[in-house]
């Protein structure tokens, strides 16, 4: 037994020291100046369903203090609740940023709806004005009047072909506070932000809700024709950038944020099943090891513990008490990003066994057929 907890103290040593610090919440925008000349560019805004959120999000938008050219273009991908409409009325008579509405139909075979909407909102640009740079945001992310300044500014700065932030995501619920803070933490876990920024690194990914991209770079890696099946779209893309020789960033953002709500669990759940098993490219062998690891690493520390404590063993007490202290030591930053109470770091194994079981249910869901369900579609393994 006092192995279990010797096994968890040294993966967590090694993920302290040897995962790219993922614990730190430092990596912002890079350094930049504002270049001698601003680059034009296309907001591209997939949407389906999104009537809750738009009158939040989508004014940020069209109110962006940009020097260079710049217009909005939002894609109504099927929506069934007046989203379409709804973004006409918010632009009409507001002056700011030109606003155009499209809707593509549904999406051809082999194509996931909302990378089905992104390749038409890019089409109907490069038709209207060949923009320099492609920003590519969803329809509940409201950014400060500078974000597109800053973005483009940070791009031509340091040449990156693309460059993404994480949006600050809502907390505001008790299951958004156990859930979301838990959700950035453990995806800097797999993507450490330090990697992704180092050129010539393997690791590679981005956040969906934020992300420039210069439009050569997605020309020259196949954006979006080379990723349309992919489910987990950001990270996808990302890599097909950095294949194709691109320069990308990824870091936290201060001034973009998530205005979409998920006040139950049920909301979170899904948000977090539906993409989780395509995460692990459907493989049985993967989920396994996810599943030994996420036990090892968080649920192996507090049951050695609580076990060494009850049993009278410090061999098994002491290197579980230690694991669960560098657990909670690496959780703080991100508590701390997202203004919440440091005394709640001690409850990420308890998130981490929901996080265990939502894995497990999206592969469940796979193999009933039901797949990547999202918004009344769902995909396959594609």
């Amino acid at each position: 037994m006092e192995w279990i907890g010797a096994g968890s103290l040294l993966a967590w040593v090694w993920l302290v020291l040897g995962q790219g610090f993922f614990w730190r919440t430092d990596v912002r925008l890079p350094d930049r100046c504002d270049p001698d000349r601003w680059p034009s560019v296309a907001v591209v805004v997939p949407a389906r369903d999104e009537a809750e959120v738009l009158p939040a999000s989508l004014p940020t938008l069209l109110a962006q203090k940009y020097p260079g050219r710049a217009e909005v273009f939002l894609v109504d991908d099927g929506s069934t609740d007046g989203t379409g409409a709804l973004a006409r009325e918010l632009a009409d008579g507001r002056g700011g940023l030109p606003l155009t509405v499209a809707s593509p139909g549904e999406p051809e075979p082999g194509w996931t709806g909302k990378l089905w909407a992104v390749r038409h909102g890019i089409a109907l640009a490069r038709e209207r004005s060949a923009p320099e740079y492609l920003l590519l945001t969803d329809a509940d992310i409201a950014h400060a009047p500078d974000s597109l300044r800053e973005l483009v500014a940070a791009a031509r700065s340091a040449d990156l072909d693309l460059v993404s932030q994480m949006a600050r995501l809502r907390v505001v619920t008790f299951w958004e506070r156990l859930v979301v803070p838990a959700f950035v933490y453990f995806f800097g876990q797999l993507y450490p932000f330090r990697r992704v920024n180092r050129r010539g690194a393997r690791t590679a990914a981005a956040a969906g809700g934020c992300v420039l991209l210069r439009r050569e770079a997605a020309e020259r890696a196949g954006i979006p024709e080379a990723i349309r099946h992919a489910v987990i779209d950001d990270v996808t893309l990302a890599r097909a950038v950095q294949r194709s020789g691109g320069a990308i960033w990824l870091g936290l953002a201060d001034r973009v944020t998530s205005v979409r709500p998920n006040p139950r669990l049920a909301g979170l759940w899904r948000m977090v099943s539906r993409s989780a098993y395509a995460q692990l490219r459907h493989r049985p062998l993967l989920l396994l090891g996810t599943v030994l690891g996420l036990a090892l690493v968080y649920l192996a520390p507090p049951v050695a513990l609580l076990a060494g404590l009850a049993a009278g063993r410090p061999a098994l007490a002491a290197p579980g008490g230690a694991a669960w202290a560098l657990m909670c030591g690496t959780y703080l930053p991100m508590l701390r990003y997202y203004r919440q109470p440091l005394w709640t770091a001690p409850l990420l194994p308890f998130t981490a066994l929901l996080y265990l079981l939502m894995t497990v249910d999206s592969a469940v869901q796979h193999y009933r057929g039901r797949g990547a369900a999202w918004k009344g579609r769902t995909y396959g393994a594609g």
